[in-house]
């Protein structure tokens, strides 16, 4: 067999495979000869079956099937051996007329080539790195925000402003029927207000649902009715009150401490802000970190810029699929897909000019800490390393949890690489303004 490539373009090269018989006739004759053994054909004995009969009826098959397993071994081979980096599969070219009766074979494949481009981190305009605060206002909220879940409920008489209430929406002609418990701090409304305040046990109120809670996400789980049915609804609802209560906040003391952060580790209302703000601060630095990811990946779809050999790959996405595609289906998939695939192209440019492929052991001792860290969620604080070998080992055995943490790996070693040498511009913002710049 000889192999050989003819080089169109930059993006674009033919192979063209030549077969002689010599490749292919050993095998072909070998499974044959199987087949005559143990065929079982009216009129002969098992294993008498004349050759000739045997090549008539399958020696077709057998030869098509073991020159495609020929050509497959060998063109695999020949990428690997010739170091070429291809984007998709070989497309084999239509030949009309083929001859499959002959002793040589001709047969061309197109292959589509990767470009060649270099990434520079240094970007002309700088990409913002957040650093999330947790601010006094937000630290003060969550201290009453805990005061309150761990304070004690005082039953009263009448509706206050800060109370919360229990009681039963209905609305028959919406099928509406739901027991709940609203905090008055919580509700939008002025009217609502009004009317709820003063209101005693036993008595109805009627509430406008449209503009009813400070939090439209609170409207669907209050009325027991669907998201999107909440969406726009517009009615009056009946609040049957059973129950009012005032929550009294929990006194700051060192039995509140304990509860919250283990015995004596607080000990004083300074030392539990100080905390709330780590703890903050230490969850907001993952938001933080999928920021920076996200748009240093757009920041370089941006701005490297090279070609792609689009005919190629729009004619490859017609026939790779389970259904093959239109030439219409197949362009419009390419447009869909194109992104990803540049950004899979820098991403590979990357992780080779810097060294970032990952390691066996590497791997499995990143799997060791990811299982370290949800032992710890359900109180396993120090657990064995034998159990962790153990555990590791298992995971590493399952090749979409390899496959899953290993993406996981190359986000870290990639965000790391990223604040050395990406240029980047630090801005401190409270959560508040974080959530306002980025999500509007």
């Amino acid at each position: 067999m000889n192999i050989t490539k003819e080089q169109i373009d930059e993006l674009n090269a033919v192979l063209k495979v030549a077969i002689t018989k010599e490749d292919y006739q050993d095998k072909v004759d070998k499974i044959l000869k199987d087949y005559r053994k143990n065929a079982n054909i009216p009129g002969f004995r098992k294993g008498q079956v004349p050759m000739g009969l045997i090549k008539k009826q399958y020696g077709r098959a057998v030869l098509v099937d073991e020159v495609n397993k020929l050509i497959q071994d060998n063109l695999n081979n020949y990428l690997v051996e010739e170091k070429l980096d291809v984007l998709g599969n070989p497309l084999p070219k239509q030949q009309d007329n083929f001859n499959w009766d002959a002793d040589e074979f001709a047969f061309e494949f197109e292959l589509g080539l990767a470009p060649e481009f270099e990434v520079s981190l240094k970007t002309k305009k700088a990409i913002p790195h957040y650093k999330i605060v947790a601010d006094k206002k937000m630290i003060d909220d969550q201290v009453l925000r805990i005061r309150k879940q761990y304070g004690k409920l005082v039953s009263k008489k009448e509706v206050g402003p800060k109370d919360e209430v229990n009681g039963t929406f209905t609305n028959e002609a919406e099928g509406i029927d739901q027991k709940s418990t609203v905090e008055l701090s919580k509700i939008k409304s002025k009217k609502a207000i009004d009317a709820l305040k003063g209101s005693k046990v036993g008595e109805t109120v009627s509430l406008k649902t449209k503009g009813l809670f400070k939090e439209a996400y609170l409207l669907p789980s209050t009325l027991g009715i669907e998201k999107e049915k909440a969406e726009g609804l517009n009615i009056e609802v009946n609040f049957t009150i059973a129950e009012i209560n005032e929550r009294e906040p929990a006194e700051l003391n060192q039995e509140l401490f304990d509860k919250l952060f283990g015995e004596g580790k607080v000990s004083s209302e300074k030392e539990m802000r100080a905390k709330i703000k780590e703890d903050s601060e230490g969850q907001f630095q993952q938001q933080s970190d999928q920021k920076l990811l996200n748009d240093v990946t757009e920041r370089l779809i941006e701005t490297v810029k090279f070609d792609l050999p689009t005919e190629f790959l729009k004619k490859w996405m017609q026939t790779t699929g389970e259904n093959p595609l239109t030439e219409e289906q197949a362009s419009d998939e390419f447009e869909r897909s194109e992104k990803g695939l540049r950004y899979q192209l820098i991403e590979g440019k990357l992780i080779k000019d810097h060294e970032l492929d990952i390691q066996y052991d590497e791997l499995k001792e990143f799997a060791k800490g990811f299982i370290k860290t949800q032992m710890a969620q359900y109180g396993q604080l120090n657990p064995k390393e034998e159990d962790l070998e153990n555990i590791a080992s298992r995971v590493m055995s399952n090749q979409e949890e390899v496959k899953r943490l290993s993406e996981q790996l190359m986000s870290q070693k990639l965000l790391k690489l990223y604040k050395e040498k990406a240029n980047l511009k630090n801005k401190e913002v409270t959560y508040e303004e974080f959530v306002k710049e980025v999500y509007g």
